[in-house]
């Protein structure tokens, strides 16, 4: 074993500790989707709770109950203001910083310390979260302009607990890049809104290929850390389960949905998964 992961492996900060829960849970809820439905006792609320978008419609209609905490599903737009405000807020902290030697706020240096930024050391992890903060802050622009110009949500909702969650990835997951830090479109015409099968480049290989490139982005920011630091391997774990789960569910309903579907397509990973 390399002299690093020793290390590594025995500071389980409160920020590790949380992602690492995180990518438990979601692994655990893809497991629990692997399995036989006859295996497991069957829970309304907990499959309302996972699913979202054209996957909550699947099956039985949803009681009144559990519409209540619907929000509809256009309001993911909020992630991305939320990502595009509060990672421009701590990129512009960090640009400061490094650049200027302006040191960061009172409460945001304590917070920081709090989630474990004060076991890193090395100069060198400055320069690579200020450019993952710069790739996810790009990102979620990215992904506000489609948001608002290039999805078509419809009618389709995700559960008030999603949203929340939603809204708090995205203040979480600038705070982790910056604890890395050393402390001492175009318009479209929509035409309809029924679902059909997408054919060509990666769909010919896993039904959702949004959520395999969502995972690639996430190994990218990983690739720019280095290899060793175990903190993004564990958002990239996370991000994987997550979007396996979302990948997984989307490809029961398509499979469900169209007889004709492709037999080979596969949900996630091309030819695995």
């Amino acid at each position: 074993m390399a002299p690093w992961a020793g290390v590594e492996l025995s500071a389980l900060n409160p920020l590790r500790a949380l992602w690492l829960a995180l990518t438990a849970a979601f692994l655990l809820t893809l497991v629990l989707q692997l399995v036989p439905a006859s295996l497991v006792p069957g829970c309304a609320l907990f499959q309302d709770l996972i699913r979202y978008g054209k996957t909550k419609r699947e099956g039985t209609s949803r009681s009144a109950a559990c519409r209540v905490f619907d929000v509809p599903k256009r309001y993911f737009s909020h992630f991305y203001i939320i990502s595009v405000l509060w990672n421009g807020f701590l990129l512009w902290h960090l640009t400061q910083s490094l650049f200027l030697g302006v040191p960061f706020p009172y409460w945001l240096h304590g917070l920081l310390r709090i989630l474990g930024a004060a076991q890193f050391q090395g100069s060198e992890l400055a320069l690579s979260a200020f450019l993952v903060l710069v790739f996810l802050w790009l990102h979620s622009l990215r992904r506000l302009f489609e948001c608002f110009y290039v999805s078509v949500f419809s009618n389709a909702v995700i559960h008030v607990v999603q949203y929340c969650f939603g809204l708090v990835y995205y203040v979480l997951i600038g705070l982790t890049v910056l604890s890395q830090v050393p402390m001492d479109g175009r318009n479209g015409v929509v035409i309809h809104c029924n679902h059909r099968i997408p054919f060509g480049d990666w769909f010919e290989y896993v039904s959702s290929p949004n959520y395999l490139a969502e995972l690639m982005i996430y190994i990218s920011m990983a690739v720019t850390f280095g290899f060793h630091n175990l903190t993004w391997w564990l958002v990239v774990t996370y991000v994987f389960f997550s979007q396996a789960l979302s990948a997984l569910l989307s490809h029961k309903f398509y499979k469900s949905k169209f007889v004709s579907y492709p037999k080979h397509r596969k949900a996630f990973l091309p030819f695995l998964f």
